[in-house]
Parts: structure tokens; sequence; C-alpha cells
């Protein structure tokens, strides 16, 4: 790409020489000359003039003279200037001086140089704005001259530097994926049965959970080209720019085939089309799409080359992008099991020196719900804190730490009143005795009631013990109660409940509507789903269009909700009474110590 740049810039210094020569022979040789025929007049008329004391002011030159008269010739303009050829004549400055005429001599040449020189000093300013100007267009291989060219990046296979065994808690994944690279491998152990290449492959999943990661990996396996792009740098202020780019990195492609090209975000360009704004207008990213879709599986053939793609939001892509012969294959990319977290915590922590105690089987069994990246961050946040306080290793209480920082964000010195700061210990304090005294509920791993920079006062951690995937009415129901546990605290203590609270009622009452609407979880209104509430979308988009509800039954659906929120409040309240001794020590510890573990907590509600 640079040696294209440099012959561009030469290409164009060419250009810029041609028209300065062609300046400088328009000068001397078009324009001096008609000049010079316009004003000339003979010697003989020049001595007559000066025989008559008619020549005012002369200039002798190495060539020519040039003069002016008192009273303009016959037919000329009053501030004519007339020239001559210049001949030896001896007595030429004595007749000068005789008849009163002012006369200097002109500067001898220096010939072509001095006449190039006098052209090109004036311009080299232009030139160096404009050498300037371009190298900063063309900087990045996306000047005037490539702006339709392809921003892709080829990366040789054995050069991504990542293989499977840098990639943890996907081998499902990687089975698919394996498949690709016997492909590219050896063709002909599978087009003799018939089975042609897939043209495409889609990895779909949360955020964070290694689909770039994964597809680098595929590369480096297969050792073959690898050509990266991401969907956002198809788009373009000028319009066709972004089919262009399209056209360039498949032509590209097939030259290197067998090859991989790798599009991450690809919902930036495939968007569906549908819907009354595709209909009213043709903007650049469908014209972008539509050549994607061309080039994947259109009349022009595409051997060798796969076609891979990330994204988080399949829900918004083109049917005709995700039909078969484009996107074959779409592979799902899940949140990692605690076997695959344990594999993930393993390969990150390869390079950090952990303390005898750094239980990592403990680590991946507490973060359910995290992903690859999350993991990644988490030993990196444990590292950063066991160097601030000048360990050698990196700890337990440091990697407990840095979930602490992932989960409720950095903690706040920020000094309470007694009363908010009892009010906030009783608060935490329900949540954490209602999840500790019923039986379907996660764990309490800490309580704190340390101010957090997410602007919570406190807060009650709760790590499950292992990794769930099917959750039943009555552990729906216990999850409201400890929602609502420090509500229900703050009115059965203090006798009133405060804004401390807002979140959990948020919370509570989402979750509520989701069993009425989604799950079916009452008899009111019977199985049936009524809304699209929470999407199928990673990004939490709405997974459908909300169905349309007469008022009875939106009414009902809000009576059903109103009465599991507060039958929820109503059986938190309950538990605490019964074990409001322990609610009691339990704030009380709170209040002396700002922090106490999930295990004293146990302890308090079984005593």
């Amino acid at each position: 790409m640079e040696k294209e740049q440099r012959k561009r810039v030469q290409f164009s210094l060419i250009y810029v020489l041609i028209a300065v020569a062609a300046v400088w022979l328009f000068q001397g040789l078009i324009f001096r000359p008609m000049i010079v025929r316009w004003q000339e007049v003979p010697y003989s008329r020049f001595r007559e003039q000066l025989a008559t004391n008619n020549v005012q002011e002369v200039t002798i030159g190495a060539d020519r003279i040039y003069f002016t008269c008192c009273m303009p010739m016959e037919g000329a303009t009053p501030d004519q200037v007339y020239n001559t050829v210049r001949v030896e004549d001896p007595d030429l400055i004595k007749d000068l001086m005789a008849a009163g005429a002012t006369f200097s001599a002109e500067a001898p040449s220096s010939g072509l140089l001095v006449s190039l020189a006098g052209i090109l000093i004036p311009m080299l300013p232009l030139a160096l704005i404009w050498y300037s100007v371009f190298r900063r267009m063309g900087s990045g291989g996306a000047g005037v001259m490539s702006i339709g060219k392809s921003k892709a990046k080829e990366i040789a296979g054995e050069m991504t530097g990542v293989k499977f065994g840098d990639v943890g808690g996907l081998d499902e994944v990687e089975v698919e994926l394996r498949e690709i690279i016997a492909f590219l491998r050896n063709p002909d152990k599978f087009t003799r049965l018939g089975a042609k290449l897939p043209k495409g492959v889609l990895l779909v999943g949360p955020p964070g959970t290694g689909k770039t990661l994964l597809a680098r990996a595929t590369a480096g396996e297969a050792g073959v080209p690898f050509f990266t792009i991401s969907g956002s740098d198809f788009v373009e202020l000028f319009v066709g720019v972004g089919a262009s780019r399209v056209r360039d990195l498949f032509v590209q492609a097939k030259a290197k085939a067998p090859c991989i090209v790798f599009i991450d975000e690809i919902d930036a360009i495939g968007q569906s089309r549908a819907g009354a704004r595709a209909i009213a207008t043709n903007d650049e990213r469908e014209q972008t799409l539509n050549q994607l879709l061309a080039e994947m599986d259109g009349f022009a053939p595409n051997q060798g080359v796969v076609i891979m793609a990330a994204t988080n939001r399949p829900e918004v892509l083109d049917k005709a992008l995700l039909r078969p012969g484009r996107f074959d294959r779409q592979v799902v990319v899940p949140l990692p099991t605690e076997e695959g977290r344990l594999q993930i915590l393993k390969i990150h922590t390869e390079q950090v020196k952990l303390a005898p105690d750094a239980d990592l089987q403990r680590l991946a069994r507490i973060t359910s719900g995290f992903s690859g990246a999350d993991l990644a961050n988490l030993v990196n946040e444990a590292a950063l804190l066991a160097v601030r306080r000048e360990s050698e290793a990196v700890g337990m209480a440091d990697l407990d730490q840095a979930i602490e920082r992932v989960v409720a964000g950095l903690q706040r010195k920020m000094p309470l009143r007694d009363d908010v700061k009892r009010k906030v210990a009783y608060h935490e304090g329900g949540h954490a005795l209602v999840a500790a005294l019923l039986l379907h509920t996660d764990p309490v791993h800490k309580v704190s009631i340390i101010p957090t920079s997410k602007g919570a006062l406190g807060y009650t951690m709760q790590m499950p013990e292992e990794d769930q995937y099917l959750l039943g009415e009555q552990e729906l129901k216990e999850r409201l109660a400890v929602m609502l546990g420090g509500r229900a605290a703050e009115v059965l203590v203090v006798g009133e409940p405060s804004t401390g609270a807002s979140n959990d009622l948020e919370r509570a009452t989402d979750l509520a509507r989701r069993m009425v609407t989604e799950f079916g979880m009452t008899e009111a209104l019977g199985p049936m789903r009524y809304e699209a509430e929470a999407g199928s979308g990673y990004l939490g988009l709405p997974g459908g269009p909300a169905r349309e509800l007469g008022p009875e039954t939106a009414v009902l659906i809000d009576r059903e909700i109103r009465r599991l929120v507060e039958e929820a409040q109503a059986r938190a309240t309950e538990v605490l009474r019964a074990h409001e001794p322990a609610l009691h020590e339990v704030a009380r510890v709170l209040v002396e110590r700002e922090v106490i573990s999930g295990e004293e907590i146990g302890r308090i509600a079984r005593g």
C-alpha cells in the first residue's frame, strides 16, 4: 500500500513539472514575441526621433532598446513603449545626452536557469501546500485517488498469533470452525463426495464472548491469508464508495484464494431493508449491502473465499444476508460455562504471578454470567490492586475485590450521617437475610455499606454456585422477595421507606411484568404471551412488535404485576419479622465494620 502511495505522489509531481515547463514555454516563445512584434520599430526611426529631441526615456538592454516619446508617433497611444534592435553605435550615448533623454541600462540575464527560478520560486509555497494536503488526505491508504479502495488489512494466517489453544471455553464452537479449516486445507477430501465449501460463517453472541478472537484463531489454524475489516469502514460520505470498496475487497480476496475475509460488526451495513423507512429511501448502506449480497452469491464465481462475520445483533440483519448460499452457517458463541470460565482464567493468568490462596476453581464458580472479556478485565484489575498494595503476587483477596469493582464499581470514602448509615445498614441487611433464609436463592457473597462510584450507598453481592439455565415460578417469586427485602426492612425498623429502594422497585417490577406477560405465571391471564417487553436480542432489543392489548387486558396485567410485587414484599416482611434479632445483629455489624461476609450472615441467620 505504501509503494502504491509513493507511485501516486511521483505521478502527480511529474504533472506539476510538465505544467511549469508549459508555462515557461508559453511565456518565452509565444507571449513575449507577441509583445515584441507589437511594439517594434526600425532603428533608423529611433535615430530620427532622437535627432528631433522627441525621445523621453530609454532603456538599453542586451539585445534591444526600449524607449518612450514626448510626442507619440502616428497611430500610437500617449503612453506607448517602443523597442528596436540594438546595433553597435558608438555615438549613441553622446547623442542621448545631447537630446536630454533619460537613459539606463538593463542588467544582463543569466540565461535559462534564472528564467526557471523566476517561475518556480513564486510557485514553491503553493507546491508545498498542495503536497502537505495530498499527504494528509492520502495517509492510511485512503487518499483521494484511492477512496473507493478497500480498507481491509491483510494478515498472513500464521501472523495472526492466535490459535485455538489461546481461546478457552468454546469447545463446541471450535468443532464448527475446524470443519472450515479442513475445507481450506484439503478441499479434495470434501469435493470428491460433492460437498461444497461454505461461503459464509456468521458468529453470533453477546459482547465480549470472543467472536473476533475466534476468527483470528481460525485464520491462524488454517494458515491462509486473512482479510479483516469493520462494517463501518465501508460507509463513507460519498455515494457509491461502500459498494466500490466491497468490489475491491473481493477482487483482493479472490487473488489470494483460498483465504478468509472477516467483517466485524456486520450489522453496520447489513441491517434489514424491510420497513417504511427502507421503502422511502435508498441510502448508501443499502447500496453497500446489495453489492455484498451479489459478491457472496451472485453470477460471478466466488471460489475459495470464506466470509466470516461477527455481530451481537442478529435480529436486525437482512434476511437475504442470512439465507443459505450466503451465510450458510450461523455459529452461536455463548457465555462460557463454569468449565469454560476456568479455562479462560487459566489462559489469562499464565503471565500473572498468583499467590497460593488464589483459587481459580472457586473464582470460576462465582462468576456466572461473566464473558471472556469480563474475566480478562477481572484478572487485570486484580493484578493492578496487587501492585497498588505492593504485593509480590495476586491473592484471592485481590480477585474478590476485583469482582466487586467490576460488579459494583469503585468504592468511595464518602462520609455518611449516622442516621443514613443506619438506614443503609438495615436496607442491605434486609436483602442479605431474606436471601440467606429462603431456599431457592443465590448465596450471599458479601454485603457492604461503603458507597460506590455507580451511585449506590451499599450493595449485597450474591454469587450463584452453578450456572442456571431454567428458573421455576417459586424461584422467581423468591427473587422478588430478595429484591424487596431492603424496603421491607426499612418499613419494619425505621417505619417508612426511603428513596434507596428505587432501583429495587424498578427491577422487581420488570421481573413481575415478565412473569405475567412472557412466562404465563398467573392464573388470571393464563398461559399466554401478551407483550415483547424483553427482547431476544443480545443487547436487550425488542424481539418483535408488541401485541395489541385491549383495555381490560391491560388493566388486568397491571393488577397482576402489582399483586406479585405486593406478595413479594409481604413475604420479605414476614421473614424479617420472624428473624428480627438477626436483622438487628447484621445491621449492628455493618454499622461497626461496614462490610460483612456471606458466611457470617449465614451464621447469624442460623443462630
